[in-house]
């Protein structure tokens, strides 16, 4: 971070502080950079952004100003609400943008997928589950397919369905993931698509929020990033007011990976996923006490689903990663795209000269 000082995390002051600093970045905003990669001249993008379909939180307008920054906006699509989904791509406003699923969510109702390829979406990300069964429907419908993956395994998966992007994500992504640390699972995945299946687009996810973690990626092999957190505190994501003042009051320590949302959600997620949300009173509460969550989910899942409408950041899960502790201020989503890629750039040409005097 561009803060040296000693944090302290229970107050939003040292937020402030640190804005004051990243105020002070030796960018010029004017000048916006591009970086070229095999993403951006593939799908005739200016930048190398992509952002995460976000459950509830990507709507349609995030989408469209992410796409019209010159990255490519992801629609979440996540359990499937049919009239949610006609609603965010109405208000995408005819802006070139993609959707993406849960995938073990979308086999429970196949004809969402049938609905949204008729908005002729530019590209199709499956999650959390076998693509294979939508594989010739969205290839059919000229829609690039896009596979996230947790680990090698569901790499190889999405190679042998012939995926056009992989997306590595770590487990520092906010929302749903497993074990894998973007670390090294990003240049591991590079390896394995460099030798079965080099004309695959990889992205990295999982802790990418700024202009340094975007270059990293790039670095590690990465043809760009798929990002999640820090568009979820984009002004145009679909995020109450007191879960956006809670990113800003928090720091990657304030996160945790857990059932506990689910459960008081009732949503029944496959083994080996688990969510990073923020720690708050009810993970403090209920983390490590999911049987007990269990019994009491009668009582327990309508006070969860209430403090999540009211935007209460205490009593509900709030969905967000580790890049928490890069944010300092909720901005337009173009702003994001532009810093981050200006700040990549200078980091990718300091890092070149470096190499080149040396």
């Amino acid at each position: 971070m561009l803060y040296s000082g000693a944090r302290d995390t229970r107050t939003p002051k040292n937020r402030l502080q640190r804005t004051a600093k990243s105020n002070a970045r030796n960018i010029k905003d004017t000048d916006m950079a591009t970086l070229s990669t095999r993403l951006t001249r593939a799908l005739e993008l200016r930048h190398p952004i992509v952002s995460a379909p976000m459950a509830f939180a990507g709507g349609g307008r995030l989408a469209a100003a992410v796409s019209r920054a010159g990255g490519l906006g992801l629609i979440g699509g996540g359990y499937g609400d049919p009239a949610w989904l006609e609603e965010q791509f109405a208000a995408a406003a005819g802006e070139r943008v993609g959707v993406g699923f849960i995938t073990w969510s979308l086999r429970k109702s196949p004809s969402l997928l049938s609905d949204v390829l008729k908005h002729r979406p530019a590209a199709v990300m499956l999650s959390f589950g076998d693509p294979r069964p939508f594989v010739d429907e969205i290839r059919a419908a000229g829609a690039l397919l896009i596979c996230q993956c947790q680990d090698l395994g569901h790499v190889m998966d999405a190679v042998e369905v012939r995926a056009d992007v992989v997306v590595a994500q770590g487990a520092e992504a906010g929302g749903h993931g497993a074990l894998r640390g973007t670390l090294t699972f990003v240049p591991e995945a590079a390896d394995y698509l460099t030798q079965h299946a080099p004309d695959t687009l990889l992205l990295a996810a999982g802790g990418i929020g700024d202009g340094r973690t975007l270059a990293a990626a790039l670095m590690l092999g990465a043809d760009g990033a798929l990002i999640g957190t820090r568009f979820w505190a984009a002004k145009e994501a679909l995020v109450e007011q007191g879960h956006h003042r809670a990113i800003l009051e928090t720091d990657g320590d304030g996160t945790l990976r857990t059932t506990v949302a689910d459960i008081a959600r009732q949503i029944p997620w496959p083994r080996g996923f688990t969510a990073r949300i923020r720690r708050n009173a009810f993970t403090e509460r209920w983390h490590g006490h999911e049987a007990e969550l269990e019994r009491n989910v009668a009582v327990e899942g309508p006070k969860y689903r209430q403090a999540f409408a009211a935007g209460d950041p205490d009593n509900t899960g709030v969905w967000f990663g580790e890049a928490a502790g890069l944010i300092d201020s909720i901005d337009p989503a173009a702003a994001i795209v532009e810093r981050i890629v200006n700040e990549a750039a200078v980091r990718l040409e300091r890092k070149a000269g470096a190499i080149s005097d040396g």
